[in-house]
């Protein structure tokens, strides 16, 4: 199966994406931050997620939508084994807390390492449950 993003799995609604910043528990591996929080999606999509960068630490649009486009290409890639695994529904932000243009290595491994993380969260929920 090819990797993509859709519009379903985008977290649109301004109304979650601040639930999930306010009762959402948070993984950190810099220079992101994941805040997730197990909700009723509507778009019939297991997961949403949606990309930020605070324009307090990045001042010009142009660097900001390029870490975005950056955060949303690792998400893609690695996002197929870990869904996989999941089980429930997920409303995800990625939050970038550098404080300059990283490069795409550097994004990808935080991805990866973030998202591992967060299956493990998950699993260990459910295990508790």
């Amino acid at each position: 199966m090819a990797s993509s993003f859709p519009k379903k799995e985008r977290l649109k609604s301004k109304k979650m994406i601040e639930q999930v910043f306010q009762d959402g528990k948070t993984l950190k591996q810099y220079p992101m931050k994941l805040f997730y929080l197990r909700a009723e999606l509507t778009e019939g999509s297991r997961c949403q997620a949606v990309m930020a960068v605070p324009k307090k630490r990045i001042r010009q649009a142009v660097k900001r939508n390029r870490i975005k486009r950056l955060m949303r290409e690792a998400y893609r890639q690695n996002k197929e084994p870990i869904f996989n695994k999941m089980v429930g529904n997920y409303a995800l932000l990625f939050l970038y807390l550098g404080k300059e243009g990283p490069e795409y290595q550097e994004v990808e491994g935080a991805m990866k390492t973030l998202l591992l993380r967060f299956l493990n969260e998950i699993q260990d929920e459910r295990k508790d449950q």
